[in-house]
C-alpha cells in the first residue's frame, strides 16, 4: 500500500549569502564525504588503537567506497551521460567532480593497500596472527590446501569466453579471477574467469588457526583442476562495481503495487552499469584491456591496487577471539528510572507515567528501553494498539518479533515498512510479508517519499481512560546498530506528544492533509521553515546568540545560508558534523562565527541534536532531537520527524553530550575555511566516547544508591 503526498511541502527560497570572495560558498558534497572516508582511513593507520580495531576500519573504509561508487558515483556518471553540464552550488560540474574524485581515490586506494600491507598484516603477524601468501606454505599446509580446496572444488564454475562461450556477467562486488589458459595441442589462448565464492570464508585457516590464506590464492592454485589438461598461463584477481542506485517507477500503473516495483527494481540492480574496475597490480596490458573493453568501463574507472581486493571482508579477523587486540568490551548501562527485575523486565509504562526518558545508545541499553517498551507493549493486556515505523532492522529482530506476537494476541498493530531502505530493500520485504501473514496492517510508505522517522507509539487502555505512550529516537529499531551507533531517544507519555503521533500515523497509513502539529516538526512539510526560524531568532537582537547543531550531514543551501546570516549577526555557532559538510566554517565576512567539527572514532556518531538559545541574548535554550539530517533529500524527500525535548533534567543531558563532543581533543577533527580537515591538537586528552561511558556508569551508581536508600 502506497499513497501521494503533494501539495503540503512548504520550501521556503534561500536568501543568497553575500560574496565574501571569488571562492564558492559552498563545499563540494561528494569530496566532502571522501573527506569522511579518509578521516576513517586515519584510524585504520591510528597504531594507538588495538589492532583488530584497525583491522575493522579497513573493512569500514572498503564497505563505504564500495557504497559510493554504487550510488555517488554512479549518479555522477549518470548525469554526465545525460549531458548535464551546468555548475553546480560548488561551482563544479558532475565531469569535474568525476575527475577530482579520481585523483581524490585513486591517493586513498594506494594508502589503504600500504596501511594493510605495511602496517596491519607485519603487526598481526607479530601478535601471532599470520595472512600468509600461498608461497611460504610448507608440504604440511599444501595438503591441508588441498583438503579445503576438495570442498570448494564443486561450488566453483570456471567460465571460458570463445564463440560459443560470450564474456560472462560479472556481479556487483564480486572477487574473480582472470585467468589466460593454452592449449598445448593446438597453441589457441582463451581467456577465462573463476568466480571466488562470497559464501565461503575470504580467509582459509591453516590447522593451528593462527594462520590464514586468502581463499582467492586457494583456488589459483589448483587452477588446473579447473581446467584439465590445460597450461595455465597466468592469473589475476579484479573485482567489479555497479551501479546499485534504486530508481523505483512510482507514478503510472507500476504503482499500483510498490513491493512489486522494489522486488523489479532489485532484479534490475544486478546489471546496473559497471562503475569501477579493481585489479592486481601485477595485471598484464592484456587481461586488463580484454576487461577493460569487455566491461565497457572509462580506464579513469580502473583502480590498481598493490594488496588484496575487497578489504570489507576483514570483518571476518575482527571476528576472531583476541580480546587483548580488540577495544574493552562495553556493556550498556540501564538509564535512571528503569529498573530491571530479577526476571530481566522493565516495567517502561510506569515510569513513563512518572517522567520522560531520554536514552543514549550505546551507552545506555537498547534492550532494556526501547527494546523493553516494545515488548511490554506486545505482551500486555491493556495495551490495544501498536504503531511502528520501520526503516531499518536486523535480521533476528526483536522489535518485529514482538510486533507479530502483539498482532497474533489480538491487539491492533501497524507497522510503516519503507522498503526503498538503500540496500536493505530484500530484508525489508521480507520483514513486511512476515508481519502480514501475522496479521499486522502493513503499509509501504508515501509515493516519492522515504519515511525515514523513528517513532513508535503504544496506545493503552487505563483505570482513567486511554493513555498513549511515545518513543521517538534518530536511530534504527536495530539492536545490532544499537551498539555500534552513537544515538538518542525520547520515551514520553506526554499527551501532546502521543496525540501528534496518533495524527502522524494517521497521516501515514490513511488519508490527510494535517501538517500541523502541536509539538512535532515534520519534514517535508514544516522542519525546514521552523529550523531556519529558529536559526534567524538568535539572530535577532542585539545580543549574539547561540546555536550547536549535531548531525550526520549538512549540504542544504537555505539551511547552510540561514547560519551564513547567523553568524553575520554574530550569533554562536558550534557544527557538530559527522560526514559531508558543505558550509565553510571561518571565512571572513561570511562564517567568522562558525566552527566546524567531525568526531570519529569506535562508534559511528549518529544522533541528531539541535540546541538553539543560551547565547548573551538571554534566549532560553531549546532542545530537538530526531531522524532528520539538514540536507535537500531529508527535507524535501523524506518523511522525518523531529521533538523538543522540554524538562529540564532531560534538556540538561543533552547538553552535556554538546559539552562532551565540544571539548572532544582526542576524536576530534575540524573543517576550515578552505575546506581541509585537520586533526584537533591534543591537549587535555578528551575523548568524548570514552567519558560518555563514564557518565552513564556514574548515572547508574548514583540511581542504584538513590533506590537503595529509599529502600
Amino acid at each position: 500500500m502506497a499513497r501521494q503526498l503533494d501539495e503540503l511541502i512548504e520550501t521556503p527560497a534561500a536568501a543568497p549569502p553575500p560574496d565574501s570572495s571569488d571562492q564558492s560558498p559552498y563545499l563540494n558534497r561528494e569530496l566532502s564525504l571522501l573527506d569522511f572516508q579518509e578521516r576513517v582511513l586515519a584510524l585504520a593507520e591510528d597504531t594507538t588503537l588495538p589492532l583488530l580495531e584497525r583491522a575493522k576500519f579497513l573493512a569500514i573504509f572498503s564497505s563505504n567506497i564500495d557504497e559510493f561508487f554504487q550510488v555517488r558515483v554512479a549518479g555522477l556518471k549518470d548525469q554526465v551521460a545525460a549531458g548535464v553540464g551546468t555548475l553546480g552550488p560548488d561551482g563544479m560540474t558532475p565531469a569535474g567532480t568525476l575527475e577530482a574524485i579520481r585523483e581524490r581515490l585513486g591517493a586513498l586506494t594506494t594508502r589503504q593497500a600500504r596501511v594493510f600491507v605495511e602496517g596491519v598484516v607485519p603487526a598481526l603477524a607479530e601478535a601471532g596472527i599470520h595472512i600468509c601468501d600461498r608461497e611460504t606454505l610448507d608440504v604440511g599446509d599444501e595438503k591441508h590446501m588441498e583438503a579445503v580446496f576438495e570442498d570448494i572444488f564443486p561450488v566453483l564454475t570456471p567460465l571460458a569466453v570463445d564463440p560459443g562461450h560470450p564474456f560472462p556477467y560479472i556481479s556487483n562486488l564480486s572477487l574473480n579471477l582472470a585467468v589466460i589458459v593454452r592449449d598445448p595441442v593446438t597453441g589457441e589462448r582463451r581467456f577465462a574467469r573463476v568466480k571466488v565464492p562470497p559464501l565461503l570464508p575470504r580467509f582459509v585457516a591453516l590447522p593451528e588457526g593462527a594462520r590464514f590464506v586468502a581463499l582467492e590464492q586457494v583456488i589459483a592454485a589448483h587452477l588446473c583442476r579447473l581446467f584439465p589438461g590445460m597450461e595455465i598461463e597466468c592469473h589475476y584477481p579484479f573485482r567489479v562495481t555497479r551501479n546499485t542506485d534504486l530508481t523505483v517507477q512510482e507514478d503510472g500503473e507500476e504503482a499500483d503495487d510498490l513491493l512489486a516495483a522494489v522486488e523489479m527494481e532489485l532484479r534490475q540492480r544486478r546489471f546496473g552499469q559497471a562503475v569501477r574496475l579493481e585489479i592486481d597490480s601485477s595485471m598484464s596490458d592484456e587481461a586488463r584491456d580484454l576487461l577493460e573493453r569487455e566491461l565497457e568501463v572509462e580506464p579513469g574507472d580502473i583502480y590498481t591496487v598493490n594488496g588484496p581486493l575487497g578489504l570489507r571482508d576483514l570483518w571476518a579477523l575482527h571476528e576472531l577471539d583476541r580480546v587483548d587486540l580488540k577495544d574493552e568490551p562495553w556493556q550498556p548501562v540501564t538509564p535512571p528510572g528503569l529498573t530491571v527485575d530479577s526476571d530481566d523486565h522493565v516495567d517502561v509504562f510506569a515510569a513513563l507515567r512518572e517522567r520522560d526518558i531520554l536514552v543514549h545508545h550505546p551507552y545506555e541499553s537498547f534492550r532494556t528501553t526501547v527494546e523493553a517498551f516494545v515488548r511490554q507493549a506486545a505482551r500486555d493486556p491493556k495495551v490495544l494498539a501498536i504503531k511502528q515505523t520501520l526503516y531499518r532492522t536486523s535480521g533476528d529482530s526483536p522489535i518485529v518479533k514482538a510486533l507479530i506476537r502483539a498482532a497474533e494476541r489480538g491487539k491492533q498493530v501497524s507497522a510503516l515498512v519503507e522498503l526503498k531502505a538503500r540496500f536493505d530493500e530484500q530484508a525489508n520485504i521480507a520483514w513486511a510479508r512476515a508481519l502480514e501473514e501475522a496479521g499486522v496492517h502493513v503499509v509501504y510508505g508515501l509515493v516519492g517519499f522515504k519515511t525515514h522517522s523513528k517513532t513508535a507509539l503504544v496506545v493503552r487502555q487505563e483505570g482513567d481512560g486511554i493513555r498513549r505512550y511515545c518513543h521517538v529516537g534518530t536511530g534504527n529499531y536495530n539492536p545490532k546498530t544499537a551498539r555500534m551507533y552513537e544515538d538518542v531517544g525520547l520515551l514520553s507519555a506526554d499527551p501532546d506528544l502521543g496525540a501528534d503521533l496518533t495524527d502522524l500515523f494517521n497521516f501515514l497509513t490513511g488519508y490527510s492533509r494535517q501538517h500541523q502539529y502541536r509539538k512535532l516538526l515534520l519534514a517535508p512539510t514544516q522542519l525546514r521553515a521552523r529550523i531556519i526560524e529558529l536559526i534567524d531568532r538568535e539572530a535577532a537582537g542585539p545580543e549574539p546568540g547561540r546555536i550547536v547543531m549535531k548531525m550526520n550531514s549538512l549540504v542544504d543551501r537555505p539551511v547552510i545560508d540561514a547560519l551564513y546570516r547567523a553568524s553575520i549577526a554574530g550569533t554562536s555557532i558550534d557544527l557538530i558534523v559527522r560526514s559531508m559538510c558543505a558550509l565553510r566554517p571561518g571565512v571572513p565576512n561570511l562564517s567568522d562565527n562558525i566552527r566546524v567539527r567531525s568526531i570519529v572514532g569506535r562508534y559511528l556518531e549518529h544522533s541528531r541534536i539541535f540546541a538553539f538559545g543560551g547565547g548573551e541574548n538571554g534566549k532560553p535554550t531549546r532542545y530537538l532531537i530526531g531522524s532528520a539530517d539538514m540536507m535537500q533529500r531529508n527535507l524535501d524527500k523524506r518523511i522525518e520527524v523531529v521533538v523538543p525535548v522540554e524538562a529540564p533534567d532531560l534538556q540538561a543531558r543533552l547538553r552535556e553530550i554538546l559539552e562532551v563532543d565540544l571539548a572532544d581533543d582526542t576524536l576530534a577533527w575540524e573543517l576550515d575555511g578552505d575546506g581541509r580537515w585537520s586533526k584537533v591538537p591534543t591537549t587535555k586528552g578528551i575523548s568524548s566516547q570514552h567519558r560518555l561511558q563514564e557518565l552513564a556508569l556514574d548515572r547508574q551508581r548514583k540511581d542504584a544508591q538513590s533506590v537503595a536508600i529509599e529502600l
